[in-house]
């Protein structure tokens, strides 16, 4: 009898945008998944990061720490103006929360060894983009101080870049989840269904699926605009046009 496949999502790049969550939460109920692992950035640069991290805290059973994670609950009070904002648009808890979070998660699935952090293996501040060298690539499976000792993985999978790729390379799948709440690859929710036999050691079906979702951009904008959000304007043309704000036409 063939060993029951399980599937995991894997979100990441909420930032703030709870009507992107809701609508990939859906989706992910839909699909009949239970396992929810989320890689970061829960709050920030969208308008409800308090109401993000409380629902990633009940759903996720791994909550790994993004680069905003990581900066965010220790802004200091003469820092940048909005940066001040969504800090303290989240409680005491949720800025400790998020400073605490782990930096990286192993799992086995179908004999692949799976790793997940936010941005790469050496730092969550450090960017491994999209078009990316191959050195990046195999950086990407090290063992570093950040994923901790053990055999390197089979499979890495990432956020930070707000893009979602596959690139497999020598027998090794390196992805990226896109951004469910702020994706600039095209105006929708993004999120990674992995799919295989939990815990299993031997080699056996693996599957990994990027999942687009629409969601209602101008009713979070409209939420944006009613609790008066900093840097409303850049953050409304890259949730409406996919297009990163320091490439958006100036004026």
């Amino acid at each position: 009898m063939a060993p029951d496949l399980e599937r995991v999502a894997v979100l990441s790049d909420v930032h703030g945008n709870l009507t992107a969550l809701e609508a990939v939460l859906a989706d992910v109920a839909a699909r009949g998944i239970e396992r929810v692992i989320n890689l970061g950035d829960d709050a920030g640069k969208g308008p409800r990061g308090r109401a993000v991290v409380d629902r990633l805290r009940e759903v996720c059973e791994v909550d790994v720490r993004g680069n905003w994670d990581d900066f965010l609950p220790g802004i200091s009070d003469d820092g940048p103006a909005e940066m001040v904002w969504w800090r303290d648009e989240l409680r005491a808890d949720q800025r400790a929360r998020l400073a605490g979070k782990p930096l990286s998660h192993d799992l086995l699935l179908s004999g692949r060894r799976v790793r997940l952090f936010h941005a790469s293996a050496s730092s969550v501040h450090t960017r491994v983009k999209r078009q990316h060298t191959r050195a990046e690539f195999h950086g990407m499976f090290a063992a570093t101080a950040l994923t901790g000792p053990g055999p390197e993985p089979d499979v890495v999978g990432y956020g930070d870049i707000h893009q979602a790729f596959v690139d497999v390379h020598q027998g090794r799948t390196l992805f990226n989840t896109g951004s469910v709440g702020n994706a600039i690859d095209e105006p929708s929710a993004s999120y990674v269904v992995l799919e295989g036999v939990p815990g299993a050691a031997e080699p056996g079906p693996f599957g990994l699926q990027i999942v687009r979702v629409p969601y209602d951009v101008e009713a979070e904008l409209a939420v944006a605009r009613e609790v008066g959000m900093p840097q409303y304007e850049p953050w409304a043309r890259e949730l409406r046009t996919a297009v990163y704000r320091g490439l958006q036409p100036v004026g």
